[in-house]
């Protein structure tokens, strides 16, 4: 009951926004299109998409302009929810715009590194930052260097972490990033414990937790595929939380001597159980079961606890979602890949939207 009367006016907005994510009619009429300009204009066809998009010649519309802009969308679904929430509520609203914060920061941490203009679009969200944020957009989004970027976060708490990096001499651009990254993983972990009511720990832990022990998993399998890295080496790199994943089945995994030792060793953990349970092949991509697993979990979270964060985290979830295949299918037209090639990329995983 307590959480009904907490959540009704939450829920029922969740589920109007839901209604509105896009359909697989919906993908499949964008990726027969034959042009960029003719997928922004579908889009701005869309109701939830239709004030996205200014005016913009078509030589403006590049991937990264098209991703900020995107953008909108979900800080715009995340300000309704928002409005929506008790005080209790917005502490997991809080804890979820940090994730905002970070992507804005290491994108425009890497503009600044390559010399490159202000991301178009950026300035569209600088009341809806103000509101929520202590960053000051027009400041990072202009920064023609590293060390100007830093500077522009002077009065925020990543100020110290990243002039710490920089005055040791030792870092460059990778180690800014990881620095981002370790500080909102462990931050929000924390924060999750502390701060979101036990009874809807569970749920929100569930999803994150096992967010971080999949990013582990990529990464140990990507410096295996790709790279010659020392055990060791690979150990510094890791999110130092553990969830699901034992510390010494991590152990095995960075010292398996093959890829077929590696994924032995994932078959015995539970993703490998998961792997199984989702009829995925022996040697699953495990950006495939990234996206399978966590679709999943957010699915059934919503729900068993539809009166709960675990409503909002949800559609959070799937909102970006989409718009991760919103931008998969525009690539795949600005690359003049079939329809059905298209589609098989975004159908490859089971990752929300509405059903057909």
């Amino acid at each position: 009951m307590r959480g009904l009367l907490a959540y009704s006016g939450l829920t029922a907005k969740v589920r109007a926004m839901k209604g509105q994510l896009l359909t697989k009619e919906q993908y499949r009429a964008m990726a027969a299109l034959e042009s960029v300009p003719e997928a922004v204009d579908f889009l701005r066809s869309i109701p939830t998409y239709s004030d996205i998009f200014p005016d913009m010649d078509s030589e403006d519309l590049h991937r990264g302009t098209i991703e900020r802009l995107l953008a909108g969308a979900l800080y715009r679904d995340y300000a309704r929810l928002y409005r929506f929430a008790g005080i209790k509520q917005r502490q997991f609203f809080k804890l979820y715009f940090m994730h905002f914060e970070i992507d804005i920061l290491k994108s425009c941490l890497r503009n600044a590194a390559a010399h490159q203009p202000v991301p178009v679009g950026l300035s569209r969200y600088e009341d809806f930052f103000r509101s929520h944020s202590k960053l000051n957009l027009a400041a990072i989004g202009t920064a023609a260097t590293t060390d100007e970027f830093i500077e522009s976060l002077e009065g925020t708490i990543y100020y110290p972490l990243l002039a710490g990096i920089r005055d040791s001499g030792d870092g460059g651009h990778f180690d800014y990033e990881m620095a981002l990254d370790l500080y909102y993983f462990n931050v929000t972990w924390r924060a999750i414990k502390k701060k979101i009511p036990r009874r809807e720990q569970d749920a929100i832990l569930q999803g994150f937790g096992t967010k971080l022990d999949l990013l582990n998993l990529q990464w140990i399998y990507r410096t295996k595929r790709y790279y010659t890295v020392s055990g060791e080496a690979v150990k510094k790199l890791l999110i130092p939380i553990r969830y699901r994943l034992r510390s010494s089945q991590l152990e095995h995994l960075i010292a398996a001597e093959s890829m077929d030792e590696f994924f032995s060793v994932l078959s015995d953990t539970w993703y490998g159980a998961q792997t199984k349970a989702a009829s995925l092949e022996e040697k699953p991509d495990l950006e495939i079961l990234y996206g399978v697993i966590l679709a999943h979990i957010h699915r059934t979270a919503a729900r068993r606890n539809p009166y709960s964060i675990a409503t909002l985290y949800s559609y959070l979830y799937f909102k970006e979602e989409e718009l991760r295949k919103i931008i998969t299918v525009i690539e795949g037209i600005r690359y003049h890949l079939g329809a059905g090639e298209i589609l098989d990329i975004i159908e490859k995983e089971e990752s929300g939207g509405n059903t057909p």
